[in-house]
């Protein structure tokens, strides 16, 4: 094992890029809801219907969905990316592996099987069912998360749809008949685009600009065609 060791700070430090996001997203998250309620009501108003309060707003099929139809975007984004950078990449971009590693690579390279080492997590090191699984369980799980955030956008999108549907007086539909309206997928494609697009920018201007300190940048001294390592 190597000798040397990471300095240990606080609890804070340690974890500050998970706590400090974390609480970044409940922080909007409330402001959405806010926000989320006034706009509810003004609509009921419109519709001569009584307002609600926020907290049979929160527990509406409206809020969900406009936090599911989120959800679900950003874990597609990094399940595509995670699976597409396998085998896809993107000359000078730290954002992708080197040129030459296209592909899974080695159990050498991967610290598996018989190169795992010590301090390499107990299943990457079994050479069964377990470390095939262990081995794709990031990809697979995001992969999870995305389908079920899409079921909970899809289920509560039907439920806000029939809603506005018995407002005006017409049928309501089935969750198969919602799936195949326009407003589902306008409300899904919208999120995806614009996952998309955000990646193929992050992936092409990491290779000329930098961010001094980042890991999600290259060093600032870095050539432009430097491909897969981090600042």
């Amino acid at each position: 094992m190597n000798g040397s060791r990471e300095p240990r700070g606080g609890f804070w430090r340690e974890n500050s890029l998970t706590l400090t996001f974390g609480i970044a997203f409940l922080v909007v998250l409330a402001c959405q809801a806010v926000a989320g309620h006034a706009e509810f009501n003004e609509q009921m108003t419109v519709d001569g219907l009584e307002p609600v309060g926020f907290a049979d707003y929160l527990a509406s099929s409206d809020f969900a969905v406009d936090v599911t139809e989120n959800w679900q975007s950003e874990f597609l984004q990094f399940f595509l990316y995670l699976f597409g950078t396998v085998y896809l990449v993107q000359r000078g971009s730290p954002e992708s592996k080197k040129v030459h590693k296209v592909g899974i690579e080695s159990e050498r390279e991967q610290r598996m099987g018989e190169h795992a080492r010590p301090d390499s997590p107990r299943w990457a090191g079994t050479g069964d069912w377990r470390q095939s699984l262990y081995a794709r369980s990031l990809g697979t799980v995001m992969g999870g998360l995305f389908v079920l955030s899409w079921l909970a956008q899809s289920i509560t999108g039907t439920a806000a749809y029939n809603e506005q549907q018995l407002r005006r007086l017409e049928d309501p539909v089935t969750w198969a008949g919602y799936v195949a309206t326009a407003d589902f997928w306008n409300r899904t494609l919208q999120n995806w685009q614009s996952e998309l697009l955000a990646v193929a920018a992050m992936v092409v201007l990491s290779i000329y600009l930098r961010q001094r300190g980042s890991p999600e940048s290259k060093p600032v001294g870095a050539a432009h065609t430097t491909t897969g390592i981090e600042g």
